[in-house]
């Protein structure tokens, strides 16, 4: 930085610095990147990822040291694991704890990025690299959760894959491609326990590396959305910044030793948590025939398993008139110009005759995935004029407070036999989720918006 006299390190340091630049690296990512300094709570939840992210690897490790993917052995070599290991039961609680808190600190990693506008601009490739974080997590969770080879593992995985067939035309090639046969078997498993073990994991690592690359390039956001670039010192310091090292490092320990806190109590008294963490059919070798009575995924998949069944032949009816409403509407606005104004109203015409054409069950599918993709436009669908929940207008917070409540109510219903009157509570849920976001450059926009203060607001304590 202008004005500091570079100090050139000698001794081992030294030796290291002249053929890789560790000192470098550790000013440019920790002494030196400066954060800014009215960092809440809500900022634990991304080293505590990569905390999880750790655990996970390393338990992971351990555990395929003695465990054994073969259909006929995979059961008991988990059953070996937990009995006649040493540790062992300590790693696997530690590693099928571990999955549903990764998704735990995840989720609120990605609540607090809503909250406080982290996808507005500098920052959209670091959500992008996000979300592809957690489409990731999702892959590997799903690959992961046949190894055991227990009742809901293998009849889990069938049902998952069997959606694949839903896509036209290469839909029951593509399913059969998946499993590596007509039913999930022996083969199934070999290439998911190598997508889990080898080739996910890979893909995650370099993610994550991306993402915090992408972070420190830009800075971090904070709860008032004040770049604090913007104001600097005669050294070039930023005047709301602290050094990361060691403000931020001692702020998420803190954090670190209350999660593991937590962490310890779920693994060592409660490792089922009731049977949404470790499911009690589980505990059941698998077995092709016969099927329990009610399959449904790990809670963090519910949400999106709800939406998947809440897309019934009736509710495409309702999602065409959405559409069709939805293009005369854009006909009539004052926003749209030139040839947008046609594209877009025949880009939903078009889609309202595909969700007639085509199975109900592949619009399914659809949703469910696009459910999770469009959380990677959102630094596009977001049109307000500030980026901290902070200052928006009061109804802003009831929109997202809504939002919430109707993705833990679909969560729940997931989780749920179907029936009904849930279907028809997921259907609704699944139009609240959806609009939340395609109707957000509109409803994004409205409202009085306070005034952004010109420096981070602090108050210590």
């Amino acid at each position: 930085m202008a004005g500091e006299k570079v100090v050139e390190t000698t001794g081992l340091l030294g030796w290291v610095d002249r053929r890789f630049p560790l000192t470098t690296l550790w000013k440019a990512h920790l002494s030196e990147y400066y954060a800014p300094k009215n960092f809440n709570f809500w900022y634990f939840f991304g080293s505590l990822a990569l905390l999880v992210l750790v655990i996970q690897i390393v338990t992971g490790i351990f555990m395929v040291m003695h465990y054994k993917p073969d259909a006929a052995l995979a059961f008991t070599s988990v059953e070996y694991i937990m009995r006649e290991v040493p540790y062992g039961w300590i790693i696997r609680y530690m590693h099928s704890t571990g999955a549903s808190m990764f998704f735990v600190v995840v989720y609120l990693h990605m609540l607090r990025g809503l909250f406080y506008g982290s996808y507005r601009k500098p920052r959209e490739l670091v959500w992008i690299f996000g979300v592809a974080i957690f489409l990731c997590l999702m892959a590997e969770a799903f690959f992961g959760y046949l190894l055991p080879w227990g009742q809901m593992s293998f009849w889990g995985a069938q049902v998952i894959v069997n959606l694949f067939s839903a896509i036209p035309y290469v839909g029951p090639d593509l399913s059969i491609w998946i499993r590596g046969d007509f039913v999930v078997s022996d083969a199934t498993l070999n290439r998911f326990f190598a997508f889990h073990v080898i080739a996910i994991p890979l893909v995650l690592i370099g993610l994550v590396v991306a993402h915090l690359i992408a972070l420190h390039e830009v800075g971090s956001n904070n709860p008032d959305g004040v770049e604090i670039k913007e104001k600097k010192d005669a050294n070039g310091r930023p005047l709301d910044g602290i050094p990361f090292h060691p403000y931020y490092s001692v702020h998420d320990l803190m954090g670190v030793v209350g999660f593991l806190m937590v962490f310890a109590a779920i693994m060592f008294f409660a490792p089922t948590m009731g049977g949404y963490f470790l499911e009690a059919n589980n505990f059941l070798p698998a077995d092709a025939f016969k099927t329990p009575p009610h399959i449904a995924p790990v809670w963090y998949f519910t949400p999106f398993y709800s939406m998947l069944r809440a897309t019934t032949d009736e509710f495409t009816w309702v999602l065409v008139a959405l559409a069709l409403i939805f293009a005369v509407g854009l006909l009539f606005s004052k926003n749209l110009k030139g040839i947008w104004k046609i594209i877009f109203p025949v880009i939903l015409v078009l889609l309202a005759v595909a969700l007639r054409v085509y199975d109900a069950k592949f619009w399914g599918v659809v949703i469910m995935g696009g459910t999770v993709v469009i959380l990677g436009f959102l630094p596009w669908l977001d049109q307000s004029p500030v980026k901290s929940i902070r200052y928006r207008p009061g109804w802003h917070k009831l929109v997202y407070a809504v939002f919430l409540i109707d993705f833990v109510i679909l969560g729940i219903i997931g989780t749920k036999a179907p029936s009904p009157v849930l279907n028809i509570i997921s259907q609704v849920g699944t139009l609240i989720y959806l609009a939340f976001f395609l109707f957000m450059p509109i409803w994004s926009r409205l409202g009085t918006f306070k005034k952004v203060p010109d420096r981070v607001t602090f108050h210590p304590h």
